[in-house]
């Protein structure tokens, strides 16, 4: 826990960004009858019943103090999906920066060794010197930034029902862009000592 708050609480870096991820799992749901459109006194009306069409996985990343962020839709999360994203953010993303500085949970597929399993050992090798992860503790991946953001996309795009893989990706698609034009950082508000007060048993004074 006082890695992660430490790593929140340093000056913003320009040339080397903390990045916090997350996923999420996304259930597919397509409508059984037609929705009534919405009408004076009324709101868009629809039936309880829905037809399941698989679940995948949104990987979402945000740069909290700068109020960027890039969510990808994929079928699975494996350890191949974790090391393509990442690979996107640090050749795309991120492509001038000398490294990167990443805060996830400490999922089994979120390592260096997911790298290897996607990539060649001199590509994989290359992506992992600009990688320097931070995981949260146990029990406590309410520390990732990336939950706050990871709320917002819930709110605001998965209010409703999405029939399939390629509807949501265009709903995401549009969301990401008036998000980042928006441009709001997180002010981040829990210190360590917040933490030794707050949380002694998980955090004792040292």
């Amino acid at each position: 826990m006082e890695d992660i708050l430490s790593v929140y609480e340093k000056p913003v870096d320009t040339e080397v960004p903390m990045i916090c991820m997350d996923e999420q799992p996304i259930q597919l749901l397509k409508e059984k009858r037609v929705p009534l459109p919405a009408a004076l006194g009324h709101p868009v009306r629809l039936d309880y019943e829905y037809e399941r069409k698989g679940s995948v996985s949104a990987f979402v990343f945000t740069e909290p103090k700068r109020g960027w962020c890039r969510v990808s839709v994929r079928e699975q999360r494996t350890a191949i999906d974790w090391a393509a994203e990442i690979k996107v953010l640090l050749e795309e993303d991120y492509k001038d920066a000398p490294k990167v500085i990443l805060v996830c949970d400490n999922l089994n597929t979120h390592e260096v060794a997911s790298l290897y399993k996607a990539f060649g050992a001199a590509e994989a090798r290359r992506l992992a010197e600009r990688l320097e992860i931070h995981y949260t503790p146990k029990h406590g991946s309410w520390l990732n930034m990336a939950e706050i953001e990871l709320s917002v996309f819930k709110r605001q795009c998965l209010c409703r029902r999405i029939p399939d893989i390629e509807t949501l990706k265009q709903e995401v698609e549009a969301w990401q862009k008036h998000r980042n034009e928006e441009i709001k950082p997180v002010d981040w508000q829990f210190k360590a000592e917040d933490a030794r007060t707050r949380l002694k048993q998980l955090y004792p004074q040292v």
